[in-house]
């Protein structure tokens, strides 16, 4: 049995007002290819299927169009299961439909255990494993709240209530493999240990920070999404996280994006190996000072070679000194290099210092900023004890997830 692990492909994803459109076009053309050479019986993606829960058309569209692409090769079953960013709404009006087409999907948690569960064919035809489908883990979905818990009370609780779900479908897979079939298991959250970048949205903030390797179930593999960076979990080889196949974020620059395949005999795990996929638009950032970011421009001149996409660049400049024309500077740099002439300059910002106070800082703009980034900050003007920070932060990031998947979230 094999099975190929992707996550986190954040479909409609608009990068600094850029649409990602023909990069996640480019990625699915070779996904489907890999496939099809690799002998992939079964894909897997570990949620953040879309970048928002409302996604754009052309997002629908090329999901929509890899499943029946998908058709055409020998993979026999597709598994979706929703991420933080996903709608369970938007993933779940197309379920029975994409049935048809040997696509499992598990947009958020279920009642009943079985709905999360299913046997996966080999290329014979024959069960060659069973899948716990589990996704993001909404709190409400687990978890009712108690009125006078304490920030560590529910960080405890909902940590225990995750685990429980985990064992409730874990102990119905045991019951369908009989012990003849290796068992795998998904998730969508952050672990303890896990690296995080700037793209990456942080989970339970005050409320569960991660969640522990040794909290999940004794699965042969578990595949999991939402941490940006291909990364071994505890080291535990078979608790992996397969990243995002392109850089969402310029601090993902310099690290090798892939997928995972696995494959399972009939004693259990038998072999992983990470896939590189191509760079389809190079993401380039360069720091320092102004006159070091010259040099820089000047080498990068000599190097560049011709991607299949136009490359996106960031500067990002050293300096004491406020330059008022720091944007205009560094564009004619670059428009001095012909070589350059398809690099498209997206971001000019001067660097951060501690020393500077918050929203004063000379040349820096909201787009250079989080919301939480924003959140933080306004928090830091007030005098807060520890408890009264993390119950703000806690209720601040209820609001930041129900208002960026408004069709399945209602607030209190």
């Amino acid at each position: 049995m094999r099975i190929l692990h992707t996550s986190d492909w954040h479909l409609g994803q608009h990068f600094l007002g850029k649409s990602r459109e023909a990069e996640h076009q480019a990625f699915l053309n070779w996904l489907v290819a890999l496939v099809q050479a690799q002998g992939v019986d079964a894909l897997i993606i570990a949620g953040d299927i879309f970048d928002t829960g409302t996604p754009p058309s052309y997002a629908r569209g090329l999901y929509s169009r890899f499943i029946v692409d998908l058709q055409n090769t020998a993979c026999r079953q597709l598994v979706v299961v929703g991420g933080n960013h996903d709608s369970v709404a938007t993933l779940h009006e197309t379920k029975e439909l994409l049935a048809c087409l040997n696509t499992f999907v598990v947009g958020g948690v279920s009642k009943d255990p079985k709905e999360q569960v299913r046997v996966l064919n080999n290329r014979d035809g024959q069960p060659g494993a069973v899948i716990c489908a589990i996704p993001y883990v909404r709190a409400r979905d687990v978890l009712e709240s108690q009125a006078g818990e304490s920030g560590q009370s529910k960080q405890q609780a909902l940590q225990q209530a995750i685990a429980d779900h985990y064992q409730t479908i874990y102990a119905e897979a045991e019951k369908v493999a009989n012990g003849a079939l290796p068992i795998i298991a998904t998730g969508h959250l952050t672990t303890v240990g896990g690296q995080l970048s700037e793209s990456v949205r942080e989970l339970y903030i005050g409320t569960l920070a991660a969640f522990p390797a040794s909290a999940f179930p004794a699965a042969h593999y578990i595949a999991l999404g939402h941490l940006h960076q291909a990364q071994v979990v505890a080291k535990q080889e078979h608790i992996r996280y397969c990243g995002s196949p392109i850089p969402l974020s310029f601090d993902e620059v310099g690290g090798e994006k892939q997928v995972t395949i696995v494959d399972f005999n009939d004693h259990g795990l038998d072999n992983i190996e990470s896939i590189p996929v191509p760079t389809f638009r190079p993401l380039i950032s360069l720091k320092g000072s102004l006159e070091s970011i010259a040099e820089q421009l000047d080498a990068l001149a000599s190097n560049l070679s011709q991607p299949l996409l136009n490359p996106w660049l960031e500067v990002e400049i050293t300096t004491e000194d406020y330059l008022h024309d720091l944007q205009n500077r560094v564009e004619q740099l670059v428009l001095a290099k012909e070589e350059l002439a398809d690099v498209e300059l997206l971001r000019v910002r001067k660097k951060r210092t501690q020393s500077e106070p918050a929203f004063t800082e000379a040349g820096v703009s909201l787009t250079e900023l989080s919301v939480n980034d924003v959140f933080a900050q306004r928090l830091n003007q007030e005098t807060l004890s520890d408890e009264q920070r993390q119950q703000l932060n806690s209720a601040f990031q209820e609001i930041l997830e129900a208002v960026s998947d408004p069709r399945d979230t209602v607030l209190p």
